[in-house]
């Protein structure tokens, strides 16, 4: 189901200003671009738009009321006056946009407006896009089209020139984390994949995978071999964490969740009230940040960033993580 106007609001605030502004001022485009990182609402947001020029009984200015024929309709991707192209396969192709011609060179069927909406536009053929030039190039003054794209780069200059585009951001945590919770995801897996990425697709695929919350245990448990010993940390590495981080790519998520680790050390120990990536482990942090000067701690997140730079160069992943070990659980002077 689509989401409400004040919902996407809070995640899009400039993108749905603008969209205000545009029907406020009647000065709605004939084309959008909608751009932006996968998960960030851009198909939401085309469909509220098509509620909003569509709805029967808006509940006030730009607010659809979510219950009328129209607005139920759109929920189902069934009005008449709205039409949305997905690609065919992998690519959207000529016939698709000449049928779409040829659709709204028909009369409106229920008013005088028409929209279409066109998902993953970057997947055009030459031959479509070319065809959706034409029809670009020749507006009705009653049509409204909305492409969107992962990939703006992908997209004909020509094409671009003439929609109007608008940008869409990645979501923050806090957004991120309360649409993950929508989804049943568990409370310390939907605050943690939150801050591991900003696009909810992953971070939804994440909260799901079994290696990814196989990968969370073994790295708290690192941490904690790290506030024993040397040897602790190093039976650790050979005895869980390499049969489970096997190459670049894990490896890099494995460094991506130590260095939330010692975030979360970070933010106990300057008190700030942001909230934790592992909240469920504060009691364990808060006793090592008892122990931890802020200047001791600073030095460990920049071990941690070096190691990631480090690691997309030719460097053994056994050596970098023993190296890296050894500095986090020694003094400064470690090698």
């Amino acid at each position: 189901m689509t989401r409400n106007w004040d919902e996407m609001k809070k995640a899009q605030p400039t993108v749905l200003h603008m969209i205000a502004n545009s029907i406020n001022k009647n000065r709605v485009a004939h084309a959008y671009l909608f751009e932006g990182e996968k998960g960030t609402g851009k198909m939401d947001v085309a469909l509220l738009f098509a509620k909003s020029m569509f709805c029967l009984q808006p509940v006030r200015q730009l607010f659809p009321c979510e219950q009328c024929v129209n607005c139920k309709r759109i929920d189902h991707h069934n009005h008449p006056d709205l039409h949305v192209i997905e690609p065919d396969g992998q690519s959207i192709k000529k016939h698709q946009i000449n049928d779409l011609q040829k659709e709204f060179s028909k009369s409106s069927v229920e008013s005088n407006k028409k929209m279409y909406i066109i998902n993953h536009a970057d997947k055009m053929t030459n031959n479509a896009a070319n065809s959706l030039l034409k029809f670009l190039e020749e507006p009705n003054s009653n049509t409204t089209a909305i492409l969107i794209t992962e990939q703006i780069h992908k997209m004909l200059p020509t094409i671009l020139s003439r929609c109007q585009v608008i940008a869409f951001q990645t979501l923050p945590p806090h957004i991120l984390q309360k649409r993950l919770l929508e989804e049943d995801v568990h409370p310390s897996m939907a605050t943690l994949t939150s801050r591991i990425t900003n696009n909810y697709q992953e971070a939804l695929l994440l909260s799901q995978d079994e290696w990814f919350a196989q990968a969370r245990i073994i790295m708290l448990k690192l941490y904690e071999a790290l506030q024993k010993s040397p040897l602790e940390a190093m039976l650790k590495l050979q005895e869980e964490f390499f049969g489970h981080f096997k190459d670049k790519q894990q490896v890099d998520r494995a460094l991506d969740l130590l260095l939330l680790i010692y975030k979360d050390l970070l933010i106990l120990q300057l008190g700030k009230k942001e909230s934790l990536a592992f909240p469920d482990q504060q009691a364990l942090f808060e006793k090592t940040v008892l122990q931890l000067s802020l200047n001791r701690l600073s030095e460990q997140l920049t071990y941690i960033l070096e190691s990631k730079r480090k690691l997309h160069g030719n460097m053994n992943l056994h050596l970098l993580m023993e190296q890296l070990v050894l500095k986090l659980q020694g003094g400064s002077s470690c090698v």
